[in-house]
């Protein structure tokens, strides 16, 4: 979710109004997501590469972010959405992490979307706790060097219960991952536009879904295979 500042530059205001721009963004996207019937939302509000912003930016960061979790629950949780968060939790302040906490666990139930949040957040970190994990395991003696393959390693990654994204969405013009979940993007389709988040609509969105949906998905196989394995059976 990129382009707050620059949303808020342009119009020559604080950079924090961007930032509360953006908030507005995410519950238009949580709404188009619950109306289009998207089961699974994941959002980079805070890479663990941000906390190294100016500290009065970071300190209005960690206020937008606990008045959002104060205000937003309770709505989540009656539409039906469960709430998680991915990422380093223990950076947090206690009273940050503490609702973080209350959050999952009162929204756990819910099935209507899984809303993801990505906070201090990394995915090379996200990559070598799993390794280390799995060292933990070898090194106690419940797990042989010779077990770990991918499958091993991708049942410690952030979101391990859920299927792969599908589609990998990135505002403000920037055409890269910005180290957001590697492993699991693997083979998630991209697609990347100018517009700023806080102007990020449903159109916008609809767009890049349209996008979507035009694309052969062939995770290695050739466009025969794809065509083949889509065909009616004629076996009676």
């Amino acid at each position: 979710m990129d382009g707050n500042g620059r949303w808020a530059q342009q119009r020559r205001r604080p950079r924090m109004i961007g930032h509360r721009a953006g908030a507005r963004a995410v519950n238009r996207s949580i709404d188009f997501c619950l109306e289009r019937g998207v089961g699974a939302l994941t959002l980079f509000a805070f890479s663990s590469e941000n906390w190294g912003r100016p500290q009065d930016e970071v300190d209005s960061l960690m206020k937008l972010f606990l008045g959002a979790l104060d205000r937003e629950v309770d709505e989540l949780h009656r539409r039906g959405v469960r709430v998680r968060f991915i990422g380093d939790r223990s950076r947090f302040a206690a009273s940050i992490a503490q609702r973080m906490d209350k959050a999952e666990q009162r929204t756990a139930g819910n099935t209507a979307m899984t809303l993801s949040i990505a906070a201090s957040y990394g995915g090379r970190q996200d990559i070598a706790a799993a390794a280390r994990a799995l060292a933990e395991q070898v090194a106690a003696g419940t797990l042989l060097p010779e077990q770990i393959d991918e499958q091993a390693l991708g049942q410690h990654v952030a979101l391990a219960d859920m299927p792969p994204p599908d589609l990998f969405i990135r505002t403000g013009g920037d055409t890269r991952i910005s180290n957001f979940l590697l492993w699991q993007l693997a083979y998630s389709e991209l697609w990347f536009t100018d517009v700023l988040w806080p102007d990020v609509d449903a159109a916008v969105l609809q767009q890049a879904l349209d996008d979507y949906a035009g694309r052969e998905r062939r995770f290695g196989l050739t466009s025969a295979q794809i065509a083949a394995n889509a065909a009616p059976s004629t076996h009676s």
